[in-house]
């Protein structure tokens, strides 16, 4: 008998569990361990935190520029001429030197001059040039003890309450600076809470249930609450401005809620092909984890692009969103499945009762591809026009940084700076501080070198006048104030710093005499000078990065190319919003604005959030693509069932970052108004006419070669799957 040599076919072999997968199977099998670690540092952090309070300071320091200079030549020759003031503006209809009335701001200054942070105030009827012309309008200029973020918001308040208490028997005071603004804008608003709960609302429409549409909100609370305790940690350490908290709410909300949905979305559809709940929760890790890696990524890469601005002001703003971000990536990968663990078993029953309701939804999906893909020229130009249409505003774009003339009517600050345009001139409000410098010289008379500048000073075109020389401690060092005729966000007033620093100043003064032109109005020139030049090198910074990554995850040429463009095009769109209802007054009254420049940073800011958040949805839609394209190398069926299995989750997710954006509109700040719009706008035109009319489009226009790579290439780049092997 012959026996047969053949061996017993071995069993098929399983792959090896990828790390997404064993880290979502660590986190449902240890899902109380994980829930209380995260509980524990949450608590910490936030315990921590508001032991140590908060030291936020506004860094608007910009090395190399001329207003920095200014500056910092007061601050090391006449330190109390570098501090921060305030100004009481007095108004009598009758006259400021009334009796009564002189002694009524007489007694006021005394009380002022008691009051912590207060280093000196001056007595306007001595102060040249302090009182109008009329004599019914005056200012009492009040130095504090340090720099605007130096000063404690509780020692602003106490010296307006102090001013304005002393109004009465035809007396009118208000107050007016940066520390005032600052205080006044510090309050917040109902944005945080709007936002969740509209984002609540469409989650429940979403999946029909309040416990499963609260999970996404739980993993952006808990995310957004340790980052922000972190960063308000990180404060007494490094330089955090003090508008960076609501600014990482605004991000961290949208894109935490964002991240987890895409997550839950994949868990539920792993649910009804029949996983049971641990099965799914691996492969939603497995598989929508990894999108939500890459694409928290690209949001991280576009923030740290702000790196190469070397702006000091954004650069601690820059940081602590790519912390939130990063806080909110490994709550979506680690306290998902551990929650999803714990009410697995109630999610899994609502996720079936729901689903016989929901069949139809991919299928109409896959039509509305269906129908782009049939004209995909018509698509393509009506929908790239709309948007170009959309974001022409922005040739027209004027960078500045609002004063009081920009705010709420009802401010105080708001009512100084009114008075004093009435009562000296529009240009008042933004005067230039010439700061004299002859330490060089010979004999070193600074004031001499002023008081021979000053008549040149008042010739020139655009100053309305020019207060005489104020001598400092150091007689080296003097300052001269040059008040323009235009307001101070008038381009006229920037055209006059140019003017001083290029034609007039240079051939004063003779030799080792300097004059520098600072002050805040110089300062704003030069900082939105200094954001418009090095632009272009953060916009290819930040391109280039997320074009190199998506090539690497798709192995693809035209992809990342096509991704770029339009990622661009919708923050183009978004800014064009801006600059439209910020600068040019559309719908102004409605969301309760005054028409002005767009403030500096926020084009930046705008360009590296939106830009990083448009290629989470370009990487959520072709991740789904290149799964189809990769198992049947069918280029428009890969179209159909990428749209099918995500457009109603992207459209969900959009929508949800539209109100949580939209409702940062309701913010009493100005600044965080335009990043409400600007990223609400960027996020709608991204899902509705990008991704539902643009990519379908233009990826049958590819056709095969989308997913083309030259070989020479492809064997020498590492390959980043989205998919586990």
């Amino acid at each position: 008998m012959v026996q047969s040599s053949s061996a017993p076919s071995a069993p098929p072999t399983t792959p090896p569990a990828s790390r997404f997968e064993r880290l979502a199977g660590w986190a449902h099998r240890h899902r109380w361990q994980a829930l209380l670690a995260w509980l524990v540092t949450l608590i910490a952090v936030s315990v921590g935190a508001q032991l140590v309070g908060a030291n936020y300071r506004n860094d608007v320091s910009l090395p190399g520029t001329e207003s920095q200079r200014a500056l910092d030549t007061l601050r090391e020759r006449a330190p109390v001429a570098a501090n921060t003031s305030v100004q009481l503006v007095l108004a009598d209809p009758a006259g400021l030197e009334r009796p009564a009335t002189r002694d009524r701001v007489g007694q006021l200054l005394d009380r002022v001059r008691g009051l912590p942070s207060v280093a000196e105030a001056r007595d306007p009827y001595a102060d040249p040039g302090a009182l109008s012309a009329d004599r019914t309008v005056g200012y009492a200029t009040v130095t504090l003890t340090g720099q605007a973020g130096d000063v404690p918001d509780e020692d602003v308040r106490r010296l307006v309450d102090t001013a304005q208490d002393a109004a009465g028997d035809g007396l009118r005071v208000e107050v007016g600076g940066d520390p005032v603004v600052a205080v006044e804008e510090g309050g917040g608003g109902p944005a945080e809470g709007i936002g969740l709960l509209a984002a609540l609302v469409i989650l429940v429409v979403l999946f029909g249930s309040v416990l499963a549409a609260s999970l996404p909100i739980i993993i952006a609370v808990f995310a957004v609450g340790t980052a922000m305790g972190l960063v308000l940690l990180a404060s007494h350490v490094a330089t955090v401005a003090d508008y960076t908290t609501p600014l990482m709410a605004l991000v961290g909300l949208g894109v935490g809620i964002d991240y987890a949905l895409l997550l839950f979305s994949r868990y539920r559809a792993e649910l009804l092909a029949g996983a049971n709940p641990e099965q799914a929760g691996r492969r939603a890790v497995d598989t929508a984890g990894r999108t939500v890696l890459f694409a928290g990524t690209t949001v991280i890469l576009a923030l740290l692009g702000l790196v190469v601005l070397g702006l000091g002001s954004l650069q601690g703003v820059a940081v602590a969103v790519a912390v939130t971000v990063a806080a909110t990536m490994a709550a979506a990968l680690v306290l998902l499945p551990a929650l999803l663990g714990v009410m697995g078993g109630r999610i899994e029953r609502t996720v079936r009762r729901r689903a016989t309701r929901r069949r139809g939804d991919g299928s109409r999906w896959a039509a509305w591809s269906t129908l782009v893909q049939r004209h995909p020229w018509t698509a393509t130009v009506v929908a790239v026009g709309a948007l170009l249409a959309l974001a022409v505003p922005v040739l027209d774009m004027r960078l500045g940084i609002a004063d009081p003339g920009n705010g709420a009517p009802e401010r105080t600050s708001r009512q100084a700076y009114d008075l004093l345009a009435e009562g000296f001139g529009p240009g008042f409000n933004g005067p230039l501080v010439v700061v004299v410098d002859a330490t060089a010289a010979p004999g070193g008379n600074a004031r001499a070198a002023a008081e021979a500048a000053r008549p040149v000073l008042a010739g020139t075109a655009g100053v309305a006048t020019v207060v005489p020389p104020v001598p400092t401690a150091d007689d080296r060092v003097a300052t001269m104030i040059v008040m323009p005729d235009a307001k101070p966000q008038d381009a006229h007033t920037q055209q006059l710093v140019d003017r001083l620093r290029t034609d007039v100043l240079p051939g004063l003064g003779g030799p080792g005499v300097s004059f520098l032109v600072g002050g805040t109005t110089a300062a704003t020139v030069d900082f939105s000078t200094a954001v418009a030049d090095r632009l272009p090198l953060f916009v290819l910074v930040v391109v280039g990065l997320s074009t190199l990554l998506l090539v690497l995850v798709f192995r693809s040429l035209l992809i990342p190319l096509k991704a770029a463009l339009l990622n661009l095009l919708s923050v183009a769109a978004s800014l064009g919003a801006i600059t439209l209802v910020f600068q040019h007054g559309v719908l102004a009254d409605a969301l309760g604005v005054q028409p002005g420049p767009v403030e500096a940073f926020v084009p930046v800011l705008i360009f590296a959030i939106a830009f990083g958040l448009s290629m989470d949805y370009e990487i959520f839609l072709l991740a789904r693509m290149h799964e189809h394209w990769e198992q049947h190398q069918d280029a428009p069926a890969a179209v159909r069932h990428g749209m099918a299995t995500t457009g109603r989750i992207i459209t969900a997710a959009a929508a949800i970052m539209v109100v949580v954006f939209g409702s940062f509109l309701f913010d009493p700040g100005r600044m965080l108004k335009q990043f409400g719009l600007g990223l609400a706008v960027a996020v709608l035109v991204d899902a509705l006419v990008i991704r539902c009319l643009i990519v379908p489009a233009v990826m049958q226009l590819f056709g095969r070669r989308a997913w083309w790579l030259p070989a020479w290439l492809a064997r020498r780049l590492p390959r980043l799957a989205l998919e586990h092997r």
